[in-house]
């Protein structure tokens, strides 16, 4: 067990615990914006659907049920423009994380195998290799890599933490690149719903992938858009001759979501509006702490889509977590997402509307 746990590094939110004391001893309480997990109700018709759904003794399979099945594909097509789409094309995950984590491994990657992420990037993408015993590398540009060895390409846009978006030009590019080189991409597109200043775009797109999905993979979540963090509903969408055989494994490893929450994510990914109203709530936060922090001395970069705010006062990342802290306001220090963000901190938009406006006060003061 040890020789598995021993690739591991630091789990990096424990670092922050004697942040979040200091601010917890603010007198209003804390604003907790590092973690960025969703705090409003799960809409009602998705927790009817569950209930409705709950009297389920059976076992689950792990593809799903096919009334799941014809929501993933009829979402796909339907809101990121893929065109063809079949239940080939869709496997349902127990939540995004899990199936970063594991990837690697399932795709039977090993030493000597290489896995590229962006040079800031969600940890998980290089804790996957990791256990893969996979080895791992930064870019900024996933073109300028050398190809060989290079087995998994990880894409991420918008971007956590940055909430930077990549162009559909961009998109063209790299996977154009990634073909002729054999290089499967996976494109992590959780925060696609969340676009604010730009219009994020798949890589599932015919205006991307020239109408193949050959090679290309779309991770998408219902943790953000429809508030079911709690009920870990994920799918992946894409190449057929990639999804078919991690099928086949996560069969074996009993990897299924619940019933029910198949059930709900049906409920979820039929209706659009509380995914309006979610983008509201979040735009409105957004545009308060965005106006505070700008006014407390802070530069914003990108953060055109997405749930955060990249954040920095030029000072170690660490100041700003500590600074912030002493006002009762918690962040996710910039580092947590690979050296490049030293000196940025990320701010999370998921706090009630009342722990946002005190946490505008607060920093006006």
């Amino acid at each position: 067990m040890s020789a598995v746990s021993d690739r591991l590094p630091t789990f990096p939110w424990d670092k922050l615990e004697p942040y979040k004391k200091t601010a917890a001893a603010h007198p209003d309480g804390i604003v907790d914006l590092s973690v960025g997990t969703p705090v409003d109700p799960v809409p009602e018709l998705i927790q009817k659907a569950l209930v409705d759904a709950a009297d389920s003794p059976g076992y689950p399979t792990v593809w799903g049920t096919p009334a799941l099945r014809d929501a993933l594909t009829g979402w796909v097509e339907r809101r990121l423009g893929a065109r063809d789409i079949t239940h080939r094309h869709v496997l349902p995950v127990v939540g995004s994380k899990e199936l970063v984590a594991w990837l690697p491994t399932q795709l039977g990657l090993g030493p000597g195998d290489r896995v590229a992420l962006p040079r800031l990037a969600y940890p998980t993408y290089e804790v996957g290799a990791r256990l893969a015993g996979a080895r791992y590398e930064a870019y900024e540009d996933p073109t300028d890599l050398d190809p060989a060895g290079l087995k998994l390409l990880w894409l991420n846009s918008p971007s956590n933490p940055t909430g930077k978006v990549l162009s559909k030009a961009d998109l063209a590019r790299i996977v154009a690149w990634a073909r002729e080189h054999g290089v499967l991409v996976v494109s992590d597109e959780c925060y696609l719903e969340l676009g604010w200043e730009a219009a994020p775009v798949s890589v599932l797109h015919p205006d991307v992938n020239g109408g193949s999905h050959d090679g290309l993979v779309a991770v998408h979540s219902l943790s953000k858009r429809s508030n079911l963090a709690g009920y870990r509903a994920a799918f992946l969408a894409g190449d057929p001759a990639v999804l078919g055989p991690l099928l086949e494994i996560r069969k074996h490893g009993g990897m299924m979501t619940s019933a029910p929450t198949q059930a709900a994510v049906v409920a979820a990914l039929g209706d659009d509006e509380h995914v309006r109203v979610q983008r509201e709530r979040y735009a409105a936060r957004r545009a308060v702490l965005r106006d505070a922090l700008l006014g407390h001395g802070f530069r914003i970069e990108h953060s055109e889509a997405g749930l955060y705010l990249w954040a920095t006062r030029d000072e170690s990342c660490w100041d700003t977590v500590a600074h912030l802290a002493e006002r009762g306001v918690l962040v996710a220090p910039g580092d947590f997402y690979g050296p490049a963000g030293e000196r940025f901190v990320r701010v999370a938009l998921t706090a009630t509307d009342e722990r946002v406006q005190a946490a505008a006060r607060r920093l006006k003061a």
